[in-house]
């Protein structure tokens, strides 16, 4: 029985994906946990694995096609000797490259089987060819042990499974039809302001050139524009004096040197901060729709520019980890997300961010809060400048601005100060870092 293969959800925001390339080819044998394609979503290409086994019979959507959307059926696989040529047309769900003129399969192999119920409620996960094996021989799947992704059940599984010893002659009587499930709402329109229309022709006399959105900065258009109209922003701006700091930088990278670690300013602001959430724990929050939720752990996140849009990275247990040990793990985060090789759970998640723009030279600026995150803090370049020292004098310091946004809902506006205070207090005393 030919089974269709479908386009996967790889991160619970996905609505649809790019198929960058296919690992296998028409004719090739499928196992269980093979890996078929590299399909990009929005933020990051990924590896998709096979859940059945047969042959690859037809490739139904050409590698680079873009805007394939979720469930849409991607290739049919089939058993050995087994054809698709009696299948019905795919529907025309992508746009981009265009489709194979491949085919699915008929209508009535078109979904996989819903996954049966187990005793006691819990649901069994197997694959459409390993049910229909199983009914044909009797087998109780709540019985046989999955060996595929997950604990699913596979057509190696029940073949070598033993039939029940009291079959029964005939099936149980259907039971009653569940409700259809509610149609899921549209993907909200996106924001666009004026319409392109209008757009257009204001500028039709005007030499320019079309650039289409791709997945990733469509995601940041509508989360962004989300973001300003839904969360009430407020914004606390500080200035940190950075001297001790860069003495005590110097200091670290020189006893590094030999292990080949070199801490940046970067380093300690992540530091500092992770720290900062443990010392004002009621800041260490985000916004659930019709609650909060308070984080334990320090999940710091940071954005990172790559093409076309940008990344932001989540370094979990910050406040637990060493200063080298944080920048090791952030040029590693940082290298695959310029390459889009990160994985969901390695930029989704955290209380709050750090957008640091100062190695650019922007002396000061106001980031967007990411939701759900309650707070972003923006950092700006170290600048040389004329300072009032402690015993009153005039003198010199390098300062650096700093504007933490606040969702006002999570965060008030004393809370937000006393959480910015406590990260100044840890980037003037750096030592207290490392204690």
């Amino acid at each position: 029985m030919a089974v269709q293969i479908l386009m996967p959800a790889l991160s619970p925001t996905m609505e649809e994906g790019t198929l960058a390339k296919w690992l296998v080819k028409e004719g090739d044998a499928v196992k269980s946990g093979m890996i078929l394609a590299e399909i990009e979503t929005d933020k990051a290409t990924m590896e998709f694995e096979a859940v059945d086994e047969g042959i690859m019979g037809k490739i139904l959507i050409a590698e680079g096609t873009s805007g394939v959307k979720v469930n849409t059926p991607i290739a049919v696989l089939v058993e050995e000797g087994e054809s698709v040529s009696d299948a019905a047309p795919a529907p025309a769900a992508v746009v981009g490259a265009p489709v194979s003129t491949a085919v699915p399969v008929a209508a009535a192999t078109a979904a996989p089987a819903p996954a049966a119920p187990a005793s006691g409620g819990a649901r069994v996960f197997a694959s459409p060819l390993a049910r229909r094996i199983a009914a044909e021989k009797g087998l109780d799947l709540t019985k046989v042990s999955g060996s595929g992704p997950h604990g699913r059940i596979v057509r190696a599984d029940v073949e070598g499974a033993a039939p029940l010893a009291a079959a029964p002659a005939s099936a149980p009587a259907a039971a009653p039809a569940a409700a259809p499930a509610p149609a899921k709402p549209a993907a909200a329109a996106m924001p666009t302001g004026m319409a392109a229309e209008t757009v257009l022709k204001m500028y039709a006399d005007r030499q320019f050139e079309e650039v289409p959105l791709d997945g990733m900065r469509r995601t940041i258009a509508a989360r962004l524009t989300e973001a300003k109209q839904t969360i009430p922003h407020f914004y606390l701006r500080r200035e940190v004096r950075l001297d001790a700091l860069m003495a005590f930088r110097e200091t670290l990278n020189k006893q590094l040197e030999g292990r080949g670690v070199k801490l940046s300013v970067n380093d300690f602001i992540i530091k500092a901060c992770a720290m900062a959430l443990q010392t004002v724990p009621d800041a260490n929050a985000v916004w659930a729709g019709d609650r909060m939720l308070r984080l334990k752990p320090s999940d710091v996140a940071v954005a990172v520019a790559v093409e076309g849009g940008l990344f932001t990275p989540v370094l979990r247990d910050a406040d637990k980890k060493s200063l080298s040990a944080l920048s090791a793990e952030m040029k590693d985060l940082a290298g695959r997300a310029k390459t889009k090789k990160l994985a969901p759970h390695e930029y989704q998640g955290g209380s709050f961010a750090i957008s640091n723009l100062g190695m650019m030279g922007v002396e000061n600026f106001d980031a967007v809060i990411n939701p759900p995150h309650g707070s972003i803090l923006a950092i700006g370049a170290g600048v040389r400048k004329p300072v009032v020292l402690a015993d009153g004098t005039v003198g010199v310091a390098t300062v650096m601005s700093m504007t933490l946004s606040v969702d006002h809902r999570v965060i008030d506006g004393a809370l937000g100060a006393a959480f910015l205070k406590a990260v100044i207090e840890g980037l003037e005393n750096p030592v207290a870092m490392l204690a």
